[in-house]
């Protein structure tokens, strides 16, 4: 009995042994996720209560919920801004995922060509968004730029120096193919690696059975391409959420504020006008806009994988 006491003692004493190594090790990340991440959240949590203006005053002043009432019911250019950004995400994203399916469902056809010019359609994802930026607003440019020369030439001179981001009714189209030639690929390269996740029994047996290419397309791929969707969707529309560079390098905001994001008027807000808690205010509802989108297509998904 006593060495069974021993043993079951000296198990439980590197058991503890374990965990503290386990817990000495797992510290440092654990730190830097709290230095980087709580920390600043609830440092903005509590400037979402303040009025913190640099141009006038250094200390903060406690205002109550006056910054969340006048951001949602008192700021026009908010929900102009939301109402471009939303532009951006429904549009966007939609014409990504319409040409990046048709894409991969063209390169899954594909044999020794697919990985070269997958290759080749990624390059727009690799290139850095300022990048990206620089080089549309040359190929915009009303006198010098390449898209306006093309269509002269197509068009025999009768079109000449049109200013694609200078005209308001034109400027956010320049903004939205901007980021649909950079992050279409994206949205290609997910579906593709859907397409081939799925086994080819199933369309041999659809085929046996008499089915179309459509009847085999809307009832098998499509069904178990959703969930794969579903998530490249999310990402992009987060990551459209917070669209800055290209709208910062191609249009400035311009004209007027016909292009201007919410992630742009926030930067404005904070480093322009140097109000931090109406800033503060603004990224707190955009954090609960942005975990609303993301609950409402993470339980889709679920419910498309029969989970509760």
């Amino acid at each position: 009995m006593k060495r069974f006491s021993r043993r079951l003692e000296s198990s439980l004493m590197r058991t503890l042994r374990r965990r503290r190594t386990a817990y000495l090790f797992a510290a440092p990340a654990i730190i830097t996720l709290l230095a980087i991440t709580i920390f600043p959240l609830l440092y903005e949590v509590r400037l979402v209560f303040m009025s913190w203006e640099l141009t006038t005053t250094t200390t903060p002043e406690f205002v109550g919920l006056q910054n969340l009432i006048k951001v949602l019911f008192q700021d026009n250019r908010f929900w102009s801004s939301m109402r471009v950004t939303a532009v951006l995400i429904v549009l966007g994203v939609s014409i990504q995922l319409g040409i990046g399916t048709g894409l991969a469902l063209l390169l899954n056809r594909m044999g020794r060509w697919r990985t070269p010019l997958v290759s080749l359609f990624l390059i727009p994802v690799m290139i850095a968004p300022v990048v990206a930026g620089f080089q549309f607003r040359m190929i915009y440019h009303d006198q010098f730029g390449p898209l306006n020369y093309i269509i002269e030439i197509i068009t025999g001179g009768r079109w000449r120096g049109f200013a694609w981001i200078a005209d308001p009714n034109v400027a956010l189209f320049a903004i939205l193919m901007t980021d649909v030639w950079q992050w279409t690929p994206f949205l290609m390269l997910i579906v593709l690696a859907g397409l081939q996740s799925i086994p080819l029994e199933l369309h041999e047996a659809a085929e046996v059975d008499g089915a179309s290419a459509w009847q085999s397309f809307w009832r098998i791929t499509l069904p178990l391409l959703l969930p794969v969707i579903i998530i490249g969707i999310l990402i992009r529309a987060m990551d459209a959420f917070k669209l800055f560079d290209i709208v910062y390098l191609v249009t400035g905001g311009g004209p007027g504020n016909v292009t201007e994001t919410i992630s742009f008027y926030t930067y404005l807000q904070g480093f322009k006008f140097f109000s931090l808690g109406y800033t503060a205010a603004m990224a707190f509802i955009q954090l609960i806009i942005i975990t609303l989108i993301a609950r409402f297509f993470l339980s889709f998904q679920k419910r498309q994988r029969g989970e509760t």
